[in-house]
């Protein structure tokens, strides 16, 4: 199916979309993308494309490289598409938490250069913060919003809190926090009735007020950033609405690192404007699966590999 551009979102992911390989295709096939992996190489001062495409996987999904790893090469895929279809203007755009910074690039609102050097200063300060700060996540699976922001509040005491971190489609929720209250939630929510809930294994808490400690730098770092209006429309995490100017872009990126990701909320704006395909640029296709559950008939693409670009 030919896309529409009117009805079409571009939609960007965040980590645990990673994955050994990634982008080394798309960079073998067109020299325009191969020019961003050297350009990130040498802005980076080291070579992020070789742990990309040749791991190990530990290295990758250390925070410090998972975070910019994912930027580049989704921000490589959108620029490969603007090259082979220079008139395609999608009618919106969204990122997955980290995936948030790609949507501001692909929208004109964040230089490459600037947004890379954002990412990775973002991947240091949540490292950082889970060091200063141990904490954790779980997946929790067959639970409604209302249902776990109760059992988190049940499970929260002074000086142990968990809460909703990513709201990412019906049934599937992610929780944070420091770990005693997340091991309490983990319990109160199979008493609920949970199918699954299960830890991640992660020693950061995303999304939560564990990421306090890092909080003025992150301000400081986005404020430090050229960001300019978007030329796309775009639909921020924290309130899952447009984000129409740079001071919105600005708010949003400093709330999104204590906020709660509003996935599906996001996902249904995008519905409402009349979004009715959706293409997941960069590694993977976590997104799409969980647009599958939120809007079954949406139709949805990946974009990151060069066989990706054909049907487009």
């Amino acid at each position: 199916m030919p896309l529409n551009p009117q009805t079409t979102a571009f939609i960007f992911p965040g980590q645990g979309s990673q994955a050994v390989g990634m982008g080394k295709e798309l960079a073998e096939t067109y020299p325009l993308a191969r020019q961003l992996f050297d350009q990130a190489d040498a802005l980076l001062g080291f070579p992020l494309s070789q742990l990309m495409w040749n791991g190990p996987k530990e290295e990758l999904d250390d925070t410090l490289h998972t975070q910019p790893a994912l930027y580049l090469h989704s921000i490589a895929a959108w620029t490969v598409f603007t090259h082979l279809y220079p008139d395609f203007k999608p009618a919106a755009l969204a990122g997955h938490s980290l995936g948030e910074l790609s949507a501001l690039t692909a929208a004109g609102a964040l230089p490459f250069e600037a947004g890379l050097q954002l990412v990775r200063t973002r991947g240091e300060l949540m490292k950082r913060a889970g060091k200063q700060n141990p904490g954790g996540m779980a997946a929790i699976l067959g639970l409604d919003i209302p249902t776990l922001d109760q059992i988190c509040a049940q499970a929260s005491a002074a000086g142990e809190t968990v809460q909703v971190a990513n709201d990412n489609c019906p049934g599937q929720v992610v929780i944070s926090g420091h770990k005693p209250a997340l091991e309490r939630a983990i319990e109160l929510a199979k008493t609920a009735g949970a199918k699954r809930a299960l830890p991640l294994a992660v020693s950061i808490a995303a999304h939560s007020p564990l990421m306090d400690a890092i909080q003025q730098e992150w301000n400081a770092a986005v404020d430090a950033c050229p960001l300019r209006d978007p030329l796309i429309p775009i639909i921020g995490n924290v309130h899952a609405s447009l984000l129409r100017t740079a001071g919105d872009l600005r708010a949003d990126l400093k709330a999104q690192m204590q906020s709660r990701v509003r996935w599906t909320e996001s996902v249904q704006t995008m519905l409402g404007m009349g979004i009715q395909a959706f293409v997941e640029a960069g590694s993977g296709d976590v997104l799409l699966g969980l647009i599958k559950r939120i809007a079954p008939s949406a139709a949805r693409f990946p974009l990151g590999n060069p066989n990706d670009f054909n049907p487009l």
